[in-house]
């Protein structure tokens, strides 16, 4: 019987072959952590007896989730990630260089790698083709301190997406879909194959959109085939090197197959409080909002961006609408000035912040007041999340956000013309 993506990648990192359901000690090729996970790790390496990093060059602490600090208590969480990345040497991405997800996709990622780091969508590298999982403060410690972590070799449900993208329709439209039809456990500690005519097309902003909310369906991963979409990234990159071809095989035995023609799909929201409370936007009453966010590590990227500024060109945001902009890296950032799309936003009436999660973790930049309402890019619309229980959250695709921004309530973007 063949192999999975995931059972091969595992398996080669195992050195032997196994299948879902087997449990191995695996060596890792890249491990990570932010400044709301990083300190526990740190904490608990310390606890362990080690003072030093297996590898240092892969190795990675990130401070994006608060960036810059808000408050002293997570300046000193901060410190303790910049004293212990120059003592051991490890990597340190600091405040303006991006989030976590969309850094490692840039820089350090190459397909076949497993990827673990101390935040749930750590999965977004599996658009590379990597196996990548998130995992708690405890075993991201002992990732850095050798290198290896336990696996349990998941089940895979493979998703197809065929036919062709509705205009107004984009990758967060049709995770968003899948999500509601299977709910957000019908993939628990699953991998999910993305597969389909729409996949196969779909370039690399879109496929990492996918793989970012897999686990929002409860999956350990969400993982493409690398193919010519890939290479082409990766040499954009100047990383042809580490490209490989990595494919499940054609007798690869899965839990089951979901074929889902995205013909049938509309502009989409979830609304609160969960993701798989999804609804096609036409079918919402109308829902006015007082905050519009586009960015994260969802759709911050620059192909986001100039969706969202094509619409917002030459319109103005709604009185009494707040529209936050972030970028979701330092690179998207600088190209994003340089085709002109940042000064589209200020015209429009956005705020622009630096790069880093911003709003979406509800630390800081945009936390919303009681009973107010936003339309977010972002992951997660659980009740809290963007810092008031007492406040509603929306997810949308940029297009879609974008054109509500302008419209003062939750609007279908195919409107825009």
């Amino acid at each position: 019987m063949g192999k999975t993506i995931s059972e091969k990648i595992i398996s080669e990192h195992a050195g032997r072959s196994l299948k879902s359901g087997d449990i191995s000690v695996v060596d890792i090729d890249l491990v990570m952590s932010q400044d709301g996970t990083g300190p526990l790790a740190v904490s608990q390496i310390e606890k362990m007896g080690f003072d030093s990093v297996k590898n240092p060059e892969k190795s990675i602490f990130f401070i994006d989730h608060a960036a810059p600090s808000p408050r002293r208590e997570l300046s000193n969480s901060h410190s303790v990630l910049r004293n212990f990345s120059k003592r051991t040497g490890a990597i340190l991405s600091d405040v303006g260089q991006g989030i976590c997800h969309q850094v490692l996709v840039e820089n350090y990622v190459c397909p076949g790698d497993i990827v673990i780091g101390g935040d749930s969508h750590t999965c977004t590298s599996g658009a590379l083709g990597a196996f990548a999982t998130g995992m708690g403060s405890t075993d991201i410690a002992v990732g850095y301190t050798l290198a290896k972590t336990w696996l349990k070799v998941p089940d895979t449900i493979k998703v197809n997406f065929n036919g062709m993208l509705n205009e107004g329709v984009y990758a967060k439209d049709i995770i968003i879909y899948l999500i509601g039809k299977i709910t957000s456990d019908g993939a628990t500690y699953k991998a999910i194959e993305f597969g389909g005519e729409v996949s196969d097309r779909m370039d690399m902003d879109g496929r990492f959109t996918i793989s970012n909310m897999a686990v929002e369906a409860g999956a350990k991963t969400g993982i493409f085939n690398s193919d010519g979409i890939t290479r082409t990234y990766l040499e954009k990159r100047d990383r042809s090197g580490c490209f490989k071809s990595i494919y499940a095989d054609e007798d690869a035995l899965y839990e089951k197959v979901i074929d889902i023609d995205c013909r049938i799909i509309e502009p989409m929201v979830s609304q609160p409080h969960t993701v798989d409370n999804a609804i096609p936007v036409i079918d919402l009453e109308k829902i006015m909002v007082d905050q519009v966010f586009i960015g994260t590590c969802t759709n911050g990227r620059l192909s986001d961006l100039r969706v969202a500024a094509d619409i917002l060109k030459g319109r103005k945001v709604a009185e009494g609408v707040r529209l936050l902009v972030v970028p979701a890296s330092k690179e998207i950032y600088i190209e994003a000035i340089r085709e002109g799309l940042i000064e589209i936003f200020i015209e429009s009436g956005a705020a622009i912040q630096n790069p880093g999660c911003g709003p979406c973790v509800g630390i800081h930049q945009g936390i919303l007041a009681d009973g107010e309402v936003c339309l977010s890019t972002q992951n997660r619309n659980f009740k809290g999340r963007m810092g008031n229980p007492d406040a509603f959250i929306y997810l949308s695709s940029p297009a879609t956000a974008a054109w509500s921004a302008v419209k003062g309530y939750i609007s279908d973007p195919r409107e825009a013309g």
